[in-house]
C-alpha cells in the first residue's frame, strides 16, 4: 500500500477533522510550554531548582522544595505516556504526508527519543546527576522543534488541493 501523500487526497471532511485535531493538540502542547516558562524551568538552573528545591537560597523570591519520590514518579510516568501518544499520533500523520523518507524518519523517531532523554534526564538530575540539566534543555528544544515542524507540515499538506499520491 502506498501511503506517501495520502493527506493531500483525503476527503474535505476528514481533512477538516485532522486539521482541527492538530490545532487542538498544538494548543495543548504549547500551553504546556507556557507552564514550563511560568515555573522558571526553561533555564538549566531553573530546572534544577524546580525539581531539587531552593531551600538553601535565602534570596529566593519563591521557596521551592525538593520533589518527593511519588511526585517525581507521577510526573515522569504521566509525561512519558501522554507525550509518547502525542508523538505517535502526530507521527502517523507525518507518515501520510508527501515528504522524503529520511525526513519522515527523523520527525517521527527523534521526538520519541527526546521524550525519554527529557524526562529520563529530569529523573537522573533529580537523583543527583546535575549535568543532565543540559541534556534536558537540549532534548526538550529538539522535541519542541520537531513537534512544530511536524504540525506545520501536516497542516500545510492538509490545505493542499487533491494531488495524486505517488
Amino acid at each position: 500500500m502506498n501511503y506517501n501523500g495520502l493527506l493531500t487526497v483525503l476527503p474535505k471532511g476528514i481533512k477538516w477533522f485532522v486539521a482541527t485535531f492538530v490545532l487542538v493538540l498544538s494548543i495543548g502542547f504549547y500551553t504546556g510550554l507556557l507552564f514550563v516558562s511560568q515555573t522558571s524551568t526553561s533555564s538549566p538552573d531553573g530546572i534544577v531548582e524546580n525539581y531539587l528545591g531552593n531551600e538553601d537560597d535565602e534570596e529566593a523570591e519563591v521557596m521551592k522544595f525538593k520533589k518527593g519520590d511519588r511526585e517525581m514518579l507521577t510526573i515522569i510516568h504521566t509525561h512519558i505516556l501522554s507525550m509518547s501518544l502525542i508523538f505517535f499520533l502526530l507521527g502517523g500523520l507525518v507518515w501520510l504526508s508527501k515528504l522524503p523518507q529520511k525526513l519522515k524518519m527523523f520527525l517521527t523517531v527523534e521526538p520519541l527519543l527526546s521524550v525519554i532523554l527529557t524526562f529520563g534526564g529530569i529523573y537522573l538530575m533529580w537523583s543527583g546527576l546535575l549535568w543532565m540539566k543540559y541534556v534536558v534543555i537540549f532534548s526538550g528544544f529538539l522535541m519542541t522543534l520537531t513537534y512544530t515542524i511536524s504540525a506545520l507540515l501536516v497542516l500545510y499538506q492538509l490545505c493542499q488541493k487533491n494531488v495524486v499520491a505517488n
